[in-house]
């Protein structure tokens, strides 16, 4: 009697710990953890990383190879300023050559933020695990907006100033005189296309 019992416990032990690896397995395929993945680590400083979250994937050449892993703000007490250094993980499969473009990318105007690698040509010289790269900062929306808005600005008074009749555009679509010379001169060529060739010889 002990002994099936031993023996039941044991298959209900085994049963259980089936139960539980699997269920490991599965929690850290759903949070995208790559404990068993082998791959390196590598060092982004950035000044301004706009939004960029932990577990934020990373492309290389538009590919998902990795994700942020940890992000740290930093004071730079030599260039008396702050920097955000970024810790991501990439698979050890990809080859990232030393010249590559590093920049904060953005899936949609205001989508989720993300780490885009773009490839270089140094394939000679790769980078290597905890090597440091400096990326390119994004552009910050408030200063999209500015931009646009003196757009916006030089366009108004460009059409304001055609509506005017102020610019060569403004007196060519408002004034008849410069019409009329362009006019009169194209029917003058049309009537005696010789005198083309005179003024090109003269210039000669």
């Amino acid at each position: 009697m002990i002994f099936g019992k031993t023996k039941l416990e044991l298959k209900v032990g085994i049963f259980v710990f089936i139960g539980l690896v699997v269920l490991i397995i599965f929690i850290l395929s759903i949070g995208g953890i790559k404990t068993w993945s082998s791959g390196y680590r590598i060092n982004l400083n950035f000044n301004f990383i706009n939004g960029v979250k932990i577990g934020a994937p990373v492309r290389f050449a538009g590919v998902d190879v990795g994700e942020v892993k940890k992000i740290k703000l930093e004071f730079v007490p030599q260039e008396n300023r702050s920097n955000v250094r970024l810790e991501v993980w990439v698979r050890d499969i990809i080859k990232i050559p030393v010249d590559s473009s590093v920049w904060v990318n953005t899936l949609g105007l205001l989508g989720e933020k993300y780490i885009e690698i773009m490839p270089g040509k140094d394939y000679v010289n790769l980078v290597k695990n905890n090597a440091t790269m400096v990326g390119v900062d994004p552009l910050p929306v408030h200063a999209i907006f500015n931009r646009a808005e003196s757009i916006m600005h030089n366009l108004d008074e460009g059409i304001a100033q055609i509506r005017n009749k102020e610019g060569t555009l403004g007196k060519l679509i408002y004034d008849d005189t410069i019409y009329n010379e362009l006019e009169a001169l194209v029917t003058d060529v049309r009537k005696n296309p010789w005198k083309l060739l005179v003024k090109t010889k003269e210039k000669k």
